[in-house]
């Protein structure tokens, strides 16, 4: 072929530049695949990402569910697992529910961040915390029941951004961040218990917070600024982060945006889960893969004793008292009679017990033994709380009086606690009617950043409608027979009509066997 020919076809083709004139032939087809590879490969880097993100997360899933529900899930198994979901209201079951079921000695070793944890205890019975559902690899799947509650998502993040705040403004006291970091660090050191700053995820959240507000208090100081024009609590950027600032930051939405999800799911940054980490990212950034961890989230909701919803607190409380509080009650019972018996069988046999100390005896505060959120800075939980001796003749009726008792107390004590706290960022003030100040584009936005939460908490409200169905029939029935006990025997008039007429029946027996004597003897003359 000639030159001009050649050349001509290149024209036709399009596929030469000038350069063909300068360069061999021979090596131009090498060339272009080179430049066709290259372009291929740098073109598609997102499908790419994507396509490695879907197989992580598929996998992970595929893995993660079970092949089905389990049949005795409302059945208490040996162990039961609160998965505590932060700002739900956990800390009150904790307290005026478990509390007063479990002794200190029947409870694990407390799993704040996984360095405490033994999951090799014996006589490990309750476990009550923030870790993720990946805990679950750490215990005897089949002997263990998980427990959780779950709250609209729009009030748990309201909720988060002001517990963050709240606790980090108890340092403001000192002044500077250098000196409140250094009392904390003290503090801690000497007492050896386990403080906000040890829990996930306020471990993340309050030294955020911390740092913000000692930043804010020095921009003011320097400005000379003794005056806060803006009345907006969740947009006052001169005393606190902002409403809109907070959500949008990467902590947040890496922690808070979801958090129910990836909990239940077992998919936060604080998880056992070698693959959690890319699997919530690849969540993060492809929202259609949301669609698999919420799949995997709504499985194990199915497969739990119980499912609360902090809105419905009565029912959900009552609920939980009859249908967990009942099984703890009778589990213990029976454990109880067992112990007994064993003791007497070992006691004819002329044998005794070794020495032993429960194994979180050493080395371990009495401070770990309350829940989660009890030791928060400062913290002080009010002493018809501190039920380390369980009551052994325990009723649910009983449990239930002494619940509403504790949660009255309990709330007077964090209220207090609350009003206290945040003096020190003075005119800030979170409260409902503040709420209704932020704007709703904010709101819209709070939805949208947990969409996974949102369809999470529908579910839940479904389980909850359920259970509802299921068992609030039987607990009607049930409260109308302790009604009429209680009219019968509680009522303090009844004991005394029922005391004169045991008297009024015992004299009239005493009468007639006294007439029966007389009779009997006047025979005998």
């Amino acid at each position: 072929m000639s030159t001009r020919s050649r050349k001509s076809e290149q024209e036709v083709d399009g596929s030469c530049p000038e350069i063909c004139n300068v360069v061999n032939p021979s090596w131009m087809g090498l060339i272009w695949d080179v430049f066709l590879v290259s372009n291929l490969v740098n073109a598609s880097p997102e499908k790419h990402d994507f396509e490695h993100c879907e197989r992580t997360v598929k996998k992970w899933a595929s893995s993660s569910l079970d092949l089905e529900v389990k049949e005795d899930k409302h059945k208490l198994q040996d162990l039961l697992f609160f998965l505590h979901v932060p700002r739900t209201g956990g800390r009150t079951y904790f307290h005026c529910f478990l509390k007063k079921l479990y002794s200190s000695s029947l409870e694990c070793p407390r799993s704040y961040d996984k360095l405490r944890f033994d999951p090799s205890k014996p006589n490990c019975r309750l476990l009550v915390t923030h870790d993720d559902y990946s805990m679950m690899s750490k215990l005897p799947r089949e002997k263990t029941s998980v427990v959780t509650i779950l709250r609209n998502p729009l009030d748990r993040i309201f909720s988060t951004y002001e517990f963050s705040i709240e606790v980090a403004s108890r340092f403001l006291v000192h002044p500077n961040l250098t000196s409140a970091k250094q009392m904390a660090l003290r503090i801690r050191s000497k007492t050896k218990g386990v403080s906000t700053l040890d829990i996930w995820p306020w471990k993340y959240l309050v030294p955020w917070m911390r740092e913000d507000l000692f930043a804010r208090r020095d921009a003011r100081k320097h400005k000379d600024l003794d005056y806060v024009k803006d009345n907006d609590s969740y947009n006052m950027e001169e005393i606190v982060m902002p409403l809109h600032e907070y959500i949008n930051d990467p902590i947040a939405r890496d922690i808070i945006h979801n958090g129910a999800t990836f909990q239940v799911a077992g998919l936060t940054n604080n998880s056992y889960v070698s693959e959690a980490h890319d699997v919530r990212h690849c969540v993060q950034k492809y929202k259609t893969l949301g669609e698999f961890v919420l799949e995997v989230a709504k499985k194990r909701l199915d497969n739990m004793l119980y499912v609360g919803l902090t809105e419905d607190h009565k029912e959900s409380a009552t609920m939980f008292g009859n249908m967990v509080g009942a099984q703890v009650i009778s589990q213990l019972m029976a454990s109880s009679y067992s112990m007994v018996g064993a003791a007497n069988n070992i006691s004819e046999q002329g044998t005794s017990f070794p020495d032993s100390k429960p194994e979180n005896s050493h080395h371990e505060d009495p401070n770990n033994s309350t829940g989660q959120e009890a030791n928060e800075i400062d913290s002080a939980i009010p002493s018809t709380e501190n039920a380390d001796t369980t009551n052994e003749n325990m009723t649910v009726g009983a449990l239930m009086k002494s619940y509403e008792v504790c949660i009255s107390s309990l709330r007077k004590t964090q209220s207090r606690r609350r009003i206290n706290s945040l003096k020190a960022i003075s005119p800030a003030n979170f409260s409902k009617e503040a709420r209704l100040q932020v704007p709703k584009m904010v709101l819209q936005q709070i939805i949208s950043l947990n969409s996974l939460d949102i369809e999470l908490y529908k579910y839940a409200q479904d389980i909850f409608a359920k259970q509802h169905k299921h068992f609030m029939p039987k607990l009607y029935t049930t409260d109308m027979q302790a009604s009429i006990f209680d009219i019968a025997y509680g009522n303090p008039l009844w004991k005394v009509v029922s005391l004169a007429i045991s008297l009024v029946f015992l004299l009239l027996l005493m009468f007639l066997i006294v007439n029966a004597k007389r009779r009997t003897s006047k025979l005998k003359i």
